[in-house]
C-alpha cells in the first residue's frame, strides 16, 4: 500500500470526525435555571404556536433546520391558542405554572385537561392540539426534530 493511500485511510476519517465536533460548539451543555434565565428570549418564533407575548428561549438546535431542538416557552397569563399542528414529532414537559392542553381540531373547554409542573405531554405530527393558560403564565420546554413550523386548523389563530 502507497503512503497516499495510507494517509487517506486515517486521515480522512479523522479529518471528517473533526468537522462532526466542529458543528457542536458545547456538546456538553449543561445549564442551571438561572442561566437559562440569562438566555435572551425572542417572541412568538418557530416551534411556537405564533401568539403574541410568547417568549422563546433556544436551549439547542435550531427549529427552523433539521435536527433535534429544544426550546423553552413562557406563555403569558389568560392566553388562548386555538387548534394548530406542527409537522415534527414533539414532546414537552411543563416546567411552571398550570397549562391546560387539548386534543382536536376545535378549542373545545371540555377536552382541556389540566397539567401542573413536572408533567408530560405528546405533540405527535400533524395532531391538532390546543391550550390555554389561566390567571398565571405557564412555561413548558418542548423538543422535537425540526424543521417545525405551525398550521392553525379549525378556526385559526386565536389568543
Amino acid at each position: 500500500m502507497n503512503w497516499f493511500k495510507l494517509s487517506a485511510i486515517v486521515f480522512v476519517p479523522l479529518l471528517l470526525l473533526a468537522a462532526g465536533r466542529a458543528q457542536t460548539p458545547n456538546p456538553g451543555q449543561r445549564l442551571t435555571p438561572s442561566e437559562i434565565d440569562s438566555i435572551s428570549p425572542t417572541g412568538a418564533g418557530a416551534g411556537t404556536s405564533g401568539v403574541g407575548g410568547i417568549q422563546t428561549r433556544l436551549l439547542k438546535g435550531d427549529p427552523n433546520k433539521p435536527g433535534l431542538y429544544t426550546i423553552q416557552l413562557t406563555i403569558p397569563a389568560n392566553t388562548r391558542i386555538e387548534a394548530h399542528t406542527h409537522p415534527d414529532d414533539r414532546v414537552a414537559t411543563v416546567v411552571s405554572g398550570t397549562w391546560q392542553i387539548g386534543y382536536g381540531t376545535v378549542f373545545d373547554e371540555k377536552k382541556l385537561k389540566a397539567l401542573v409542573p413536572g408533567s408530560f405531554y405528546l405533540e405527535p405530527p400533524s395532531v391538532a392540539h390546543f391550550a390555554r393558560t389561566g390567571n398565571t403564565a405557564v412555561m413548558v420546554q418542548i423538543t422535537g426534530y425540526g424543521p417545525t413550523g405551525t398550521t392553525y386548523v379549525g378556526k385559526g389563530e386565536g389568543k
